[in-house]
């Protein structure tokens, strides 16, 4: 399998981050680039009329301070950020649809039950949606010594 882009897409939390060194290993030797992703979701508004209650859009340049601060564990890497706007599962897809993604590299919360059922899985709305392989790394995954 010839691999020449890897997409890491980042929500900036810890279980997202256990998958970097993962996604910088496999890009490192395969001699891939790493798309470092991240998906801005749109401000959503509650109620209507005098109830009216709209949520603080996000910060674009804090958003995007944050993403470029996301670098492989190897500085050798070669990256590029993306920041996207939209709802998360779907605007990884589109992306590595679009940039003809060979990987995406992800962490996953590692929710079971009730509390998947009602907040839902990006990672797994990507897995089934996605144009390629998908690598989920679990919050509580620990990296090999050999792969950092």
């Amino acid at each position: 399998m010839k691999v020449e882009k890897i997409l890491y897409p980042t929500d900036f939390s810890e279980a997202g981050q256990h998958a970097l060194p993962l996604a910088t290993s496999l890009a490192r030797d395969m001699g891939a680039t790493l798309i470092i992703a991240h998906v801005e979701e749109p401000p959503v508004a509650y109620g209507g009329g005098e109830m009216y209650y709209g949520v603080e859009p996000p910060n674009h340049e804090e958003q995007r301070a944050n993403l470029d601060a996301v670098t492989p564990t190897d500085p050798g890497v070669p990256c590029v950020h993306k920041l996207l706007i939209g709802d998360p599962a779907e605007a990884i897809v589109q992306l590595a649809d679009a940039d003809h993604v060979d990987l995406i590299v992800m962490g996953t919360h590692g929710r079971t039950g009730l509390s998947r059922l009602l907040m839902g899985s990006v990672a797994e709305a990507v897995v089934r949606r996605a144009p390629c392989p998908v690598l989920t790394v679990k919050q509580s995954a620990a990296v090999p010594a050999g792969l950092a």
